[in-house]
């Protein structure tokens, strides 16, 4: 039997959470289905595709101008006779369901919700938008409750939650987790605190920098992988570091293709965003065994599971945040205790294996 086509379409022109989750449905789908990767032109998630993995790069820079992009994506759908489109980025609602009309196959549009919804979609454009949506999949249930709030009834798209999951990652052996600590400078004596994430302020390494201050002992280090989103930022960052008199305690590494081996070199990660829908750094750390630190909001709730999968501390409160560090560095006991249930439960609950399964099986019921 021919498998059925399916469009994995992300236009976003960041490289983060949301872009590397479609790149992994794109691959671990393709056992079950032709999978065509739709992406922008000169799209940062190019880097992760190669010839196994087939992907168009379509040229579109807004809404505005997406006429032409629209048509031909519209062209390719009619021309590989795709059955479903699953797009994750909000802001391609319009350029998908602008190019679905334009096509003569008129493919299921899927969308899995990354992002809260806070105001009412009943004006004449959205009830376009959401009319064209066959189904939704928000990442934790308080999204799902968003779009049940927010979206009318009578053009509501059929709702169902799908955590985000994690790849299995390949664990490091004592040996290379000491190699890695000394690429990257890594302090042996001390307490080392990972962040992954986009360098911006929304993101809270302000918060972790801040906290640091308030920390009696000098013996904690601070690591920042991500990308800088504004020009200058870090800069800011590092001269309030200086101000606050922790300056060589904190540590700009760059971008990471993979941070699953830095994981693994922490004794705990932090995510201090000040709304985080999901939360995937928390899941793919907790895989490898590393203590979590998360803000007490949005989607950071679903994972854990406070003081026994990890820690949490009230949102955008630095002096909250050093406490539960301190809690961590000074508690071993509690530290080694919240790293094995955390990955207990990220094996249970946030497994990309058993999360892909299920959307397959979602997509094999649409069509």
């Amino acid at each position: 039997m021919d498998k059925k086509t399916i469009i994995e379409l992300c236009m976003s022109p960041d490289l983060g959470g949301l872009e590397l989750y479609m790149m992994r449905c794109s691959k671990a789908l393709k056992d079950e289905f032709d999978v065509i990767s739709v992406i922008n032109e000169n799209s940062k998630l190019e880097q992760y595709y190669n010839a196994q993995n087939h992907y168009v790069t379509i040229k579109k820079t807004s809404n505005l101008f997406m006429m032409g992009a629209a048509k031909k994506l519209a062209n390719l759908i009619d021309a590989r006779h795709a059955e479903i489109i699953h797009m994750h980025w909000t802001k391609d609602i319009p350029f998908v369901v602008l190019a679905k009309m334009f096509s003569k196959t008129k493919p299921k549009i899927v969308q899995t919700r990354n992002m809260t919804m806070t105001r009412f979609k009943n004006d004449f454009y959205h009830r376009i938008m959401y009319k064209n949506i066959d189904l939704m999949l928000p990442v934790t249930y308080q999204v799902k409750e968003q779009l049940e709030k927010f979206i009318p009834l009578d053009i509501r798209p059929k709702i169902e939650v799908l955590y985000m999951g994690s790849d299995k990652p390949e664990m490091l052996s004592h040996v290379e987790a000491d190699a890695l600590k000394k690429s990257l400078n890594f302090e042996n004596e001390s307490f080392n605190l990972g962040m992954v994430g986009r360098i911006n302020e929304a993101k809270g390494q302000h918060l972790l920098i801040k906290a640091l201050a308030t920390i009696k002992s000098k013996n904690v280090h601070v690591y920042f992988v991500g990308h800088e989103m504004h020009k200058g930022y870090i800069d800011a960052l590092k001269n309030m570091a200086q101000d606050l008199g922790v300056i060589n305690q904190v540590h700009f590494l760059g971008f990471m293709k993979n941070p699953h081996h830095f994981y693994q070199i922490c004794d705990a990660v932090v995510l201090a965003s000040k709304k985080e829908t999901f939360g995937l750094v928390l899941v793919e750390a907790m895989q490898v065994g590393t203590a979590v630190i998360g803000a007490n909001s949005g989607g950071v709730v679903e994972i854990i599971d406070d003081e026994k999968t990890g820690l949490f501390f009230e949102a955008q409160n630095s002096e909250s945040l050093a406490c539960a560090v301190e809690k961590l560095m000074y508690d071993k006991e509690l530290l080694a205790n919240i790293a094995k249930a955390g990955q207990k439960r990220c094996e249970e609950m946030f497994s990309n294996e058993k999360q892909f399964v299920k959307l397959a099986e979602i997509f094999k019921e649409l069509i």
